[in-house]
């Protein structure tokens, strides 16, 4: 199998254009799930970062012990590191970091973003139990590799291979927050969910949507790919449309 580079980046095309899209990763995942859509970003002279968030690339009992509070503050540095070098700060998540990005937008002035997968809430018993089942089984394996309709895709895509179930507490936690925050995001923003997708349920990308606060907002759906869209079938699409929206953005000064 072909190695991935799964490591952080910071993409700087030569015809910078002064704007910035903050690309956040998954849980359990690593920046190499977003960069597709970073590099059609950065082909349009934008500038492109995708951190690692706290807990991951390294050992998923480091993740065990990490707080969404902690994810959060990692990701506001960055933003706050962009705004001093940009004109424009755009954020672009998926899953867990579709969440951040909402929660970014929520207390900061971000000029848009692009939520993709994002889980708003999970299945019962899930979000009741977790946080008595997390003491007794610390994790699960993911016998089916990642959520990705592309059998090769999903072959060499990189990540932990165990999901700890603390972490999917602190994602509950998150979860909670933003589903508050909703109504009082005012970003333009692009709503993007895969139909196949098993890992967080098609119909949140309309919940999402529908509580925003935003006026200009676009409601997209994938139909050939599971949760990792961005390296799906449907990922040369999704980089081109959410290219497409950063540049209306630019275009008409949001």
């Amino acid at each position: 199998m072909t190695a991935v580079d799964a490591s952080a980046f910071d993409l700087i095309p030569e015809d910078d254009r002064g704007a910035a899209v903050l690309c956040v990763h998954g849980l359990t995942g690593t920046p190499y799930e977003i960069r597709p859509i970073a590099e059609v970003l950065a082909s349009r002279g934008f500038r492109a970062r995708g951190p690692l968030l706290p807990g991951h690339g390294t050992r998923v009992e480091e993740l065990m012990e990490t707080t969404w509070q902690q994810w959060f503050e990692s990701i506001q540095g960055e933003y706050e590191r962009l705004r001093a070098d940009s004109d424009q700060v755009f954020v672009a998540g998926i899953s867990l970091g579709g969440l951040l990005s909402l929660e970014l937008a929520a207390h900061n002035e971000v000029e848009g973003l692009l939520a993709i997968g994002t889980p708003l809430s999970l299945r019962a018993p899930i979000p009741q139990l977790v946080g008595v089942v997390k003491h007794v089984f610390k994790m699960l394996e993911k016998t089916r590799g990642s959520d990705i309709q592309d059998p090769e895709a999903r072959e060499r895509h990189p990540g932990y291979k165990h999901m700890p179930l603390a972490g999917v507490h602190e994602l509950v936690r998150l979860q909670r927050r933003v589903r508050q925050d909703l109504p009082s995001i005012h970003a333009p923003a692009l709503i993007a969910h895969g139909r196949l997708d098993k890992t967080a349920a098609p119909k949140d990308a309309t919940r999402i949507f529908e509580a925003l606060g935003s006026e200009d907002k676009e409601l997209l759906y994938l139909e050939r790919s599971g949760h990792v869209v961005p390296v799906d079938r449907d990922g040369p699409e999704l980089a081109g449309r959410a290219a497409d929206f950063f540049d209306y953005l630019t275009q008409s000064g949001s």
